[in-house]
């Protein structure tokens, strides 16, 4: 009974610790998910984000979860807004981070800079908030993941601190 118990116990760190290997990311990685984001936000004129160890924790942690089924679902609200970070998701066959990060970024065109909302119009147009959680000027760090999910599909998450896209405040 107790080897039993011991070999329940194995599997299961093991397993914990298998899922969260899957997440992590590689050095080159961070570097273009950094340079990625501070490509855009210097088009707007903010200040760079940092990496953080702490922020890509909880991103890792997330993506290992998402990784048995690649659902494109966001984290526990209650959990995210209580460490106040702002999250964006993509999911796809093959996708990289020079994919992910410039799919958010492209929402730009729906963004209306004279009113400080997304424009308004065909349902894909409702979208920019993506884009504008990558530019918010009060983001000073951000954590992300990759992982290759069981169904051979790649998510990646993003979480941003603070958190972005505050009612009632522009982006930049």
């Amino acid at each position: 009974m107790a080897t039993t118990k011991m070999a329940a116990v194995f599997v299961l760190v093991f397993s914990m610790l298998a899922a969260a290997s899957m997440a992590q990311n590689t050095a080159q990685e961070q570097e273009e998910f950094v340079a990625l984001h501070n490509a855009a936000r210097r088009e707007v004129g903010v200040e760079d984000v940092v990496w953080d160890e702490t922020v890509a924790a909880f991103a890792r942690a997330y993506a290992a979860r998402r990784a048995g089924d690649c659902s494109l679902v966001h984290s526990e609200d209650a959990e995210r807004w209580r460490l106040d970070y702002g999250e964006n998701i993509a999911g796809g066959t093959g996708l990289t981070v020079a994919g992910a990060v410039p799919m958010w970024v492209n929402e730009k065109r729906y963004y209306d800079s004279a009113s400080g909302t997304c424009m308004i119009g065909r349902p894909e147009e409702l979208k920019c908030g993506h884009y504008t959680q990558v530019v918010w000027r009060n983001t000073k760090a951000i954590g992300c993941a990759r992982v290759k999910c069981d169904n051979g599909g790649i998510f990646i998450t993003c979480n941003y601190t603070p958190a972005g896209n505050v009612i009632g405040q522009r982006p930049f």
